[in-house]
């Protein structure tokens, strides 16, 4: 099952340039993510992927981890400690709701540079090698304000 046929090649070229060898399930791991800018967790990513083809969980765990450590898919940590995944079209930020978990991405004017601005201080101040950063804001979502509101 293809997602989205052209998102395909655009993948292969990523894993290869993060030297990934490119296989089946990391392929459909990450047409998903490219195609999904929904915040998934690695069950969503199993049950959207598999269709009628064999495939374990395992294998989208293991496939998630790999892309996560090579710095391609973001993992995300909500309000309820589930785990969810996200790749970067372009540099943004992430606000979580700390009530229900919800999670949305803001695009900020200059955002790359500011985010590289800011490991360029925590090399300086800590004497680390930063390779990567991510950044999370935390409040109420509108639905959960709303329901506050009512009680």
């Amino acid at each position: 099952m293809r997602i989205m046929p052209n998102f395909s090649d655009e993948a292969g070229s990523l894993l290869r340039s993060h030297h990934l060898k490119v296989t089946k399930p990391r392929l459909k791991i990450l047409e998903y993510l490219m195609v999904h800018h929904n915040h998934p967790t690695a069950s969503t990513i199993f049950t959207a992927i598999s269709g009628d083809e064999p495939a374990y969980r395992a294998t989208v765990y293991n496939n998630l981890n790999k892309l996560v450590d090579a710095g391609i898919v973001t993992e995300i940590k909500n309000g309820d400690d589930s785990l969810h995944y996200d790749y970067f079209v372009k540099p943004h930020f992430h606000i979580i709701c700390k009530r229900c978990g919800k999670i949305a991405d803001v695009y900020y004017p200059d955002f790359g540079r500011i985010e590289e601005q800011m490991r360029t201080e925590a090399d300086k101040q800590t004497g680390f090698v930063t390779s990567s950063s991510h950044v999370e804001i935390y409040g109420l979502c509108p639905d959960c304000q709303s329901k506050e509101k009512k009680s």
